[in-house]
């Protein structure tokens, strides 16, 4: 497998909100130690499962800060900036630097009509006042917007700082694009760890999951790195059916995905910033059938 810089899973932390509708301090604190105690080689923060379209500026920011003091150095931190001009992305990417990320992850601007030449020039600006390595979340299934291949290919050789993708799809689209981008990016899948086992085969270097199963993908990860390919697809069965309900959609992976996490730190109860979906009864059950055997971080 590969021994590129920055490998292995990153659990994208979710926003964690107290019953006045702020960030809850204490349980952003708990879910990052909860996380480091799986031996997570990473830690994620602002992007889609952070809810990061329902924070403030000021907000991820926080967010940013109080994951920087939990983690005191001891994982590499990734920032995904998500502000909606270029202004505002190389603004954040400074501030990420500052409080010791080692890289960040551009969202394209919310313009689904956007063309890929122009979504080029956004990411590429950016890139140019990045003190950090830059990565593209590439997920047009969930952001409705991306960047071909070939897109790919040319932005990285303007831009050579662009070095890393979060390319949200499945195993056969990872195998092509590390393909057709000739090994230039470091790789990460996303969509919850649901291809975990093929997307490393196809080439990926780590995932970007949820919190909520991370012991399990920790383990996964370091089978298949050990060669005991056997025992990793036996894991990843079992855990399978667990990740593919929770990642129905974004809304329903917060929904439920936050819950099992909350359930497995400790926390209480689990207040929404809405608009939420919220869990009916026969959500909760499937989420408890799937989940049973997962104990307490």
């Amino acid at each position: 497998m590969s021994e590129a810089a920055f490998h292995g899973i990153y659990p994208m932390l979710y926003a964690f909100f107290s019953a006045d509708g702020g960030l809850d301090r204490a349980a952003m604190r708990r879910q990052v130690a909860g996380a480091l105690a799986q031996g997570v080689h990473g830690l994620a923060v602002g992007g889609l499962a952070t809810e990061t379209n329902k924070l403030s500026t000021d907000e991820r920011r926080q967010l940013m800060e109080w994951v920087a003091e939990d983690v005191a150095g001891r994982v590499p931190i990734s920032v995904t900036i998500a502000e909606n001009n270029t202004a505002g992305q190389i603004a954040m990417a400074k501030a990420a630097a500052e409080l010791g990320a080692q890289w960040v992850v551009l969202q394209p601007p919310p313009v689904r009509g956007a063309s890929e030449a122009e979504l080029i020039r956004f990411y590429g600006q950016v890139a140019e006042q990045s003190p950090l390595p830059v990565g593209i979340q590439n997920a047009p299934e969930y952001i409705g917007i991306g960047v071909s291949n070939a897109g790919f290919a040319e932005l990285h050789r303007q831009h050579p700082n662009i070095n890393i993708l979060k390319a949200e799809g499945p195993a056969t689209y990872i195998a092509a694009l590390a393909e057709d981008t000739g090994g230039a990016f470091t790789l990460f899948n996303g969509r919850n760890g649901m291809e975990l086992v093929d997307s490393l085969r196809a080439g990926c270097d780590g995932m970007i999951p949820g919190v909520d199963a991370c012991d399990r993908q920790v383990a996964i990860y370091q089978d298949l790195r050990a060669g005991r390919e056997e025992q990793a697809d036996a894991a990843f069965a079992q855990v399978l059916p667990l990740l593919s309900f929770l990642m129905a959609s974004i809304d329903h992976l917060l929904c439920y995905g936050k819950r099992l996490t909350a359930r497995r730190l400790g926390l209480g109860e689990v207040y929404d910033r809405a608009p939420a979906q919220r869990p009916t009864d026969f959500g909760l059950q499937v989420l408890e059938r799937w989940s049973r055997d997962l104990g307490p971080f």
